[in-house]
């Protein structure tokens, strides 16, 4: 967009304002009537483990929305010499799941529980058996009925129970409601009504458990909606909430709130029927928009839905790349020891293209990425681990190929699932997240990884909070026409993306590395028995 342009959409109020909490990133970014982002603004945080849980401060949550924000609209005002002060509309987007009780008064009864926690498995194996239907154990629903199993006694209180996406979007409307992609992961959606699955629903209003509680479980969730709809207008206490300064003014229309999910399908163009996307950072998740549901239930799998509430797979693992990074730090410290001066934005590129070098199967090497667990390969709780034989060929290519396999391998043995026993193929899959900056790296990987044409779009960096940003401006001018023709016809009609089909060495390697992955798991579980 012309400098102009801009200066006059931002002066009129015609821009939208996208925010997503992401695991180690808050972002925002404000787009144009063209669409292409504008101005963006970051905070980075990190989950802290506090008494078994993983989580984040409700402080730290709102320090940092108000410091991304501000970084934003601090950004727009360098670079058009205009101040933001209205927005014509505000999207937000969170990490999905997790557990957030609130009481009668609003006040958080427990410490924030974040999708990372795999402390439900009790809750989460009932739940399966009794709705024939998985649920993981970061669901809402999980950590709300293992809190009734442990006999917590904050859990008669509850009244409100909130995904983080929904939480601050209550706390600049007032409004208690999500998106529906967001809601598939507090509990079973109905595709067919879009809404909470009835008869799941009365299964769980039979638990012994719930019924001694003195509340509803439909009273505790969210009225869901839909991608289009409008989710409530900001609040003279929401726009301070969000800026302090007084500048932002009240009024406008915020969309529903979703899921780094369905952000990440909207930034892709991934909404249309056999269509997938993988994201790839701190954790990684493959969706993937099914013409019908699976035919049976696997643990592995858990079943979620688009913004406009088709039903949609979900292969997540809690861990991608937190490993990776750390070895990537590691090297840059021997680096500085040596007095040579490299910075982490030159390192990694430079030490992602080496892999490319390396033995298509990594050379005999094995690591195991898990930081915290994984429901996929059923561990409560991971140790990073890097394991080698004699006969290894331990280079640094093959380490960073390893390292970059890795980072995919649990989402391989799920995707296994989806191609091999339930036969489905899709028309195309696109990635985007930190894994792939690297032109060209973290793309062929997955491409070998998958054994299928992966496409990387230009727009591909900007991630969730651009994806929110496009859900609230669908909602203000996509008039009759459906997300996916909207998004089509508007946002991606000349977007240019670049498509890698598989090497097959590398995707004969891959398989080689996974198997080795596969029989190597006792070492990873003798691990978290034995170490720390």
């Amino acid at each position: 967009m012309e400098k102009i342009q801009a200066q006059k959409e931002l002066a009129e109020g015609k821009i939208v304002l996208g925010i997503e909490l992401g695991s180690t990133r808050i972002k925002s970014v404000l787009i144009g009537t063209d669409h292409a982002p504008l101005a963006e603004g970051s905070y980075t945080w990190e989950n802290r483990f506090e008494e078994g849980v993983w989580t984040y401060s409700l402080e730290t949550v709102r320090e940092g929305l108000q410091r991304s924000y501000a970084a934003c609209v601090r950004e727009a005002e360098v670079k058009y010499g205009q101040k933001i002060q209205r927005l014509a509309a505000i999207g937000i987007s969170a990490m999905m799941h997790g557990y957030l009780p609130l009481d009668e008064n609003d006040r958080l009864l427990a410490p924030f529980r974040t999708w990372r926690n795999t402390i439900t498995k009790p809750a989460a194996e009932k739940l399966t058996e009794l709705f024939q239907f998985n649920v993981p154990q970061r669901w809402s629903i999980a950590h709300l009925y293992q809190a009734l199993l442990n006999k917590e006694e904050h859990v008669d209180r509850i009244r409100s129970l909130m995904t983080l996406a929904e939480y601050v979007h209550w706390s600049l409307t007032g409004e208690k409601v999500l998106g529906i992609g967001d809601a598939s992961g507090m509990f079973p959606i109905d595709s067919e009504i879009l809404d909470y699955d009835r008869e799941m629903l009365e299964k769980f209003r039979s638990l012994p458990e719930v019924q001694s509680m003195p509340w509803e479980i439909t009273d505790l969730l969210p009225k869901v909606l839909c991608a289009g709809e409008e989710a409530g207008r900001l609040t003279e206490e929401g726009a301070r909430f969000l800026d302090p300064s007084g500048n932002l003014k009240p009024g406008c229309p915020l969309c529903p709130p979703e899921g780094d999910a369905g952000t990440g399908m909207v930034a892709t163009n991934a909404v249309r029927v056999r269509t997938g996307n993988v994201s790839a950072g701190t954790s990684d998740f493959a969706i993937l928009v099914l013409e019908k549901n699976l035919s049976e239930v696997y643990t592995e799998i858990d079943m979620v839905t688009s913004p406009t509430g088709k039903p949609a797979a979900n292969v997540h693992c809690n861990n991608c790349t937190t490993d990776l990074n750390a070895w990537v730090r590691l090297f840059k410290e021997a680096a500085e020891a040596l007095r040579a001066s490299c910075s982490l934005d030159e390192l990694y590129p430079l030490l992602y293209r080496k892999a490319l070098e390396g033995e298509a199967d990594g050379g005999g090497l094995l690591a195991y990425n898990y930081y915290s667990g994984e429901g996929i390969t059923d561990f409560d709780e991971g140790r990073p681990l890097f394991v080698r034989g004699p006969e290894s060929r331990f280079t640094l290519a093959n380490l960073m190929r390893t390292h970059l396999y890795s980072s995919l391998a649990t989402l391989a043995i799920g995707m296994e699932i989806i191609r091999e026993r339930e036969g489905m193929h899709f028309e195309r899959i696109l990635a985007h997240g930190g894994l792939f900056k690297t032109k060209g790296v973290g793309q062929r990987i997955l491409a070998g990884a998958f054994d299928t044409p992966i496409t990387v779009m230009e727009t591909a960096e900007q991630g969730g909070a651009w994806g929110i940003a496009l859900l609230a401006q669908y909602m203000t001018e996509g008039g009759s026409r459906t997300l996916e023709d909207w998004l089509d016809e508007e946002v991606f009609a000349s977007e240019q993306g670049e498509t890698l089909k598989p090497d097959p060495k590398d995707a004969e390697g891959f398989r080689t590395f996974l198997e080795r992955y596969k029989k190597g798991l006792p070492i990873e579980r003798s691990a978290v028995e034995h170490f720390g």
